[in-house]
């Protein structure tokens, strides 16, 4: 059995659930419980509402798709609303790919539909054809700075509509979007980056744009902490190098 903090934190995000897995594999289960729902916590501040955002992006972005909807339902149980969820999932689109994310717009729905939420949910987009090109280069410029600039002047002629793309699809569709604000956006982005491994020019992109928008180090590292036992130690471990490599500790002088 799990012991008793590990069963607390646990029956937060699924009170009355009769685990299977407690009949079929008891040893599994009181060991990773014991470390994710206890262990595990005892060394991330995070909230357990923004806990479970960024457990849904790093779910999406490894194709955990029934454990992603297992967490659908946790996180509507501590209060995460069926808009944050959605944006969620659209915001893992210019990360993971639609490839990805098709599935997991179906899942998510099939959990709204199973809890009595109406689809669609409240529309979010600030933008419209004539103005995501505009706004999406503003919001482009708050979070990353001039990037896409240099590479709107720099890239040769074949190349220079992916940075169109980044300004007008990437932040102009999706950054500006209501129903998250744009430092928990970049969050998720950096949940979904480490956990799909492969990218770690982004990653440290983004590393800097949570730094930008004000997000810290820590609050970095504690999602890090809280992702562990889904994304496993490979992956953590790079992240962990990635964030001190863009955001070194200061030394203490004596």
């Amino acid at each position: 059995m799990p012991n008793k903090i590990a069963q607390k934190n646990h029956d937060e995000l699924f009170p009355n659930h009769v685990s299977t897995l407690k009949q079929t594999d008891p040893e599994f289960i009181e060991i990773f419980d014991n470390f994710a729902f206890d262990e595990v916590l005892q060394h991330s501040h995070l909230e357990t509402k923004l806990r479970m955002k960024v457990t849904l992006a790093a779910l999406i972005a490894m194709q955990c798709l029934h454990e992603y909807e297992a967490m659908v339902t946790a996180a509507l149980n501590v209060g995460v609303t069926p808009v944050e969820i959605k944006e969620i999932v659209y915001q893992a689109v210019p990360y993971a790919g639609l490839g990805k994310v098709f599935d997991f717009l179906n899942g998510t729905n099939e959990v709204f539909r199973d809890r009595g939420i109406q689809v669609p949910v409240a529309p979010q987009s600030t933008t419209t054809p004539a103005t995501r090109a505009e706004k999406g280069l503003t919001t482009v410029r708050q979070i990353v700075g001039d990037g896409v600039d240099k590479m709107m002047a720099s890239a040769p002629a074949n190349q220079k509509h992916y940075a169109t793309f980044l300004a007008d699809n990437c932040f102009g569709d999706y950054y500006t979007r209501t129903g998250l604000d744009q430092q928990t956006r970049e969050l998720l982005t950096f949940a979904m980056l480490i956990s799909m491994g492969g990218a770690d020019p982004q990653v440290k992109g983004h590393i800097a744009a949570n730094q930008n928008v004000g997000n810290s180090k820590q609050t970095l590292l504690d999602i890090i902490t809280v992702l562990l036992p889904f994304i496993g130690y490979p992956r953590t471990l790079t992240a962990v190098s990635l964030v001190n490599d863009v955001l070194p500790d200061q030394e203490v002088k004596a």
